[in-house]
């Protein structure tokens, strides 16, 4: 997901005093990222990064940044991701040489394919000490870290002289935080970290410096201005980096009683219940958002904020992308996938849609207005399944738990439901990968959605992740996403496979003491492996994983902990007294195995569906 938001300012009573504080390099980092009011860095200690510890405990202290341990550098990154997507800030994650880098690699990846901001620091033996075979070397002459960064880091240099660190250090926060957002990495030696500095902090003020061009090319929204006064039938598309353009696209579509769609990553930016919402588009998505792009009598299809990758373009459909198209994006590598598109229009999207407004009237009280859901359409949960040819309107929400129930296991359809419905409105879910964001995508709906969208954080009330898309993504974003904001419930969903792959970051859950509830989907298996090997007609191999208490497992780590068999026993749990007490939870929930989610998008693009 692109984060475009402004680095937050008017933080000044989180920063720390660097008067007289600044003693080596490593302080200097520290006081720069004060400066952008974060607030943690996540990471791993090792020898070779520990003047920046040692820097961190003097600004800990201070009431300045400090260190969260993670329990893997991956998941050190990954609750980067989850803080950036939250706060809008910067998420930064460290590690030290050799292994603690290569370790991190996977979750910068992630943070590069979703367009995330992200500050990522490793250590390097000392300068003299390369090409010496020094412990966990990865210079050039070693495990050359540096150069396996170079593919998924929009900035990316060893820093070589102490007269570097500054302006490189800059640098780094720039191409971070400028589109395309991602994530920089500096590789620092040891000694560069401990060298002394002459002056009492940094020569700049960084929250000016990173302050975002507001792009906008007038002569492009006047021409779309006037193709969508003039359209007939118009279709918006919105994508997963609209958050700050919410209001003011939500105001648009009322205006001229367009329909909308969304892509995966979009769907938390909406109430579902929008009377004007016609379900998500691409992966895991809805028969209804298919229909609506292939009505005929639509004669204009606006995408903002789409990146056109295989899950948001449902597999490059000719549905989405043909000459009824225009394509409005703040980042080229996104317009460039859409030629046939009859008008590109670049910008920061906040800036294009609020211009765009303005040049079709749209009253700021119906942008406000649009936000909001009336109570006359509050009972159609309309981002729930429906038979093909259904109106999203006409969808019907599966039974509550107290409708009847069964004895188990638990259909996973129902309990996004009841996930949706038992927990508050301010509620963010994370989605992990696998058949846990299939599952979420087509049929999680939460019980309300509060007014102000776009104050649920950069994701929405749902985050996933794209194109990367790893697992155990979610396990550690969640725990980045409730430092980011300890006053919202923080539900995690995700399954078997990732948390036997990532689990252990439940334990620097419950060393902070966060409220976040771990909804772990167990069916004994890695659940889309297996899933799409039987769709594909496949040989059916290496998917099955042993029976796993993760109630137990939960318990050996010290957080609180239940098994649902059934869905009473979801009704029985007592949700205030869950976020009253510091630390986790975690839900082990034993769900129908046979159930196949919602992934036919993936199978036809494999080209293997039968």
């Amino acid at each position: 997901m692109r984060i475009t938001t402004p680095l937050v300012s008017g933080t000044a009573d989180r920063r720390i005093s660097t008067e007289g504080q600044i003693h080596d390099a490593a302080d200097l980092i520290v006081a720069a990222l004060a400066q952008l009011g974060v607030e943690y860095v996540f990471g791993v200690p090792g020898g070779a990064i520990e003047p920046l510890y040692n820097a961190l405990a003097r600004s800990s202290r201070l009431g300045g940044p400090r260190p969260v341990l993670a329990r893997h550098e991956a998941g050190a990154a990954f609750m980067a991701d989850g803080y950036a997507r939250e706060t809008g800030k910067l998420g930064v994650c460290c590690g030290t040489s050799g292994p603690g880098a290569t370790n991190m690699i996977t979750g910068v990846a992630c943070a590069y394919d979703n367009g995330v901001p992200m500050l990522v620091l490793t250590g390097q033996p000392a300068l003299p000490n390369f090409g010496r075979r020094a412990l966990q070397e990865s210079s050039c002459t070693g495990i050359d870290t540096v150069a396996m960064f170079s593919h998924c880091t929009r900035y990316n240099t060893l820093v070589t002289h102490p007269e570097q660190v500054e302006h490189k250090l800059v640098a780094a926060l720039m191409h971070a935080t400028r589109t395309p957002n991602g994530p920089a990495h500096l590789s620092i030696p040891l000694d560069i970290l401990k060298s002394p500095v002459s002056r009492p902090g940094i020569a700049y003020d960084i929250n000016s410096v990173l302050k975002p061009a507001a792009m906008i090319d007038e002569q492009a929204v006047g021409m779309l201005s006037e193709q969508l006064e003039q359209a007939k039938n118009p279709l918006l598309l919105i994508g997963g980096s609209c958050g700050e353009a919410i209001e003011a696209l939500l105001g648009i579509a009322m205006h001229r009683e367009a329909g909308f769609i969304v892509s995966p990553d979009a769907k938390g930016l909406i109430d579902p219940r929008h009377p004007l919402y016609r379900g998500v588009f691409g992966f895991a998505g809805h028969a209804s958002a298919e229909m609506a792009l292939r009505d005929k009598s639509v004669d204009l299809i606006v995408a903002f904020g789409c990146s056109m990758n295989e899950w948001t373009s449902g597999g490059w459909s000719d549905a989405l992308l043909n000459h009824r198209l225009i394509h409005v994006d703040e980042c080229e590598e996104h317009l460039v996938r859409t030629p046939m598109a009859r008008l590109h229009v670049r910008g920061r999207l906040s800036a294009v849609a609020a211009r765009l407004a303005e040049r079709m009237r749209v009253p700021v009280s119906a942008m406000r207005a649009s936000l909001s859901v009336p109570a006359s359409t509050s009972a159609p949960v309309l981002g729930l399944a429906a038979p093909d040819g259904i109106r999203p309107q006409h969808r019907v929400a599966p039974p509550s738990l107290h409708e009847g129930t069964h004895g188990g296991p638990v259909k996973p359809q129902q309990l996004m439901h009841e996930l949706g419905r038992l927990f508050p409105a301010h509620t963010r879910y994370l989605a992990d990968s696998g058949n846990s964001f299939a599952w979420a995508i087509h049929y999680l709906s939460p019980s309300a959605v509060e007014p102000g969208a776009p104050s649920l954080g950069k994701g929405g009330w749902l985050r996933v992740t794209m194109d990367f898309a790893p697992m155990g993504w979610a396990i550690g974003g969640a725990v980045g996403t409730a430092l980011g904001n300890p006053d919202a419930p923080v539900v995690c969903i995700t399954g078997d496979g990732s948390m036997l792959m990532n689990g252990q970051e439940i334990s620097a859950a419950v060393a902070e003491g966060l409220n976040v509830v771990f909804v772990v989907l167990n069916d004994a298996a890695l659940g889309m492996v297996k899933h799409g090997q039987r769709l594909a007609g496949a040989e059916r191999v290496a998917h099955q994983l042993p029976p796993t208490d993760f109630t137990a497992l939960a318990h050996a780590m010290g957080a609180n902990a239940h098994t649902i068999h059934r869905l009473q026993d979801l009704a029985e749990l007592d949700i205030d007294a869950m976020f009253e007490r510091r630390g986790p939870t975690l839900l082990d929930v034993r769900i129908d195995a046979e159930e196949v989610p919602p992934m036919s998008l993936r199978m036809r693009v494999l080209g293997t569906a039968v």
